[in-house]
């Protein structure tokens, strides 16, 4: 494992959008080649993301000699897959590692960083999905303290499972 005091986790400025853009796109073409089912190919568009980025929805963790290699979409509110739930609530889209920064704990990183920003913002739960047939994700998810708490067809591509876990009010901030 790396040492985690260097990331920080930052909100995404425009100049980080094609890097986003791009991480997202080679994440797409790895899993599509190990036969995941997750996200599909092109989905996201560079325009999306820089739209996204300008109403503050993109963090991501930049490393000087690497540039952009995680990042992950943070929203509170989801109705496109939590229909009208009004619990207060930070919602994870999109997270994603580059490839070089497996199993260094990044993820985990991205994890308690959208904790600390829920957390900060007075909510006490963190929301995500993913692909049902994702038993990999489903099970990290799950080794993390998230719980299945349902389930939603994303625009009759595929069922998601939604995870929930609540935020310890008293947890330690992650390094940033």
């Amino acid at each position: 494992m790396t040492d985690t005091r260097t990331w920080r986790l930052e909100a995404a400025t425009p100049d980080a959008a094609p890097e986003i853009h791009g991480l997202r796109e080679r994440l797409a073409d790895w899993l599509h080649e190990k036969g995941i089912q997750q996200w599909p190919r092109g989905e996201v568009t560079l325009d999306r993301i820089a739209s996204e980025i300008e109403r503050a929805e993109w963090h991501c963790v930049r490393l000087p000699e690497l540039g952009v290699v995680a990042g992950m979409r943070v929203l509170w509110s989801d109705p496109d897959f939590w229909g009208e739930d009004t619990t207060p609530a930070v919602y994870v889209h999109g997270l994603m590692v580059d490839r070089s920064m497996a199993r260094t704990g990044m993820g985990t990183f991205l994890l308690e960083s959208a904790a600390d920003l829920g957390r900060a913002a007075g909510v006490d739960t963190l929301r995500l999905d993913c692909a049902e047939s994702n038993d990999v994700l489903r099970s990290y998810y799950a080794a993390h303290g998230f719980r299945e708490v349902g389930r939603h067809v994303v625009r009759g591509l595929f069922p998601v499972t939604l995870f929930e876990r609540l935020i310890d009010r008293n947890a330690a901030t992650s390094p940033r």
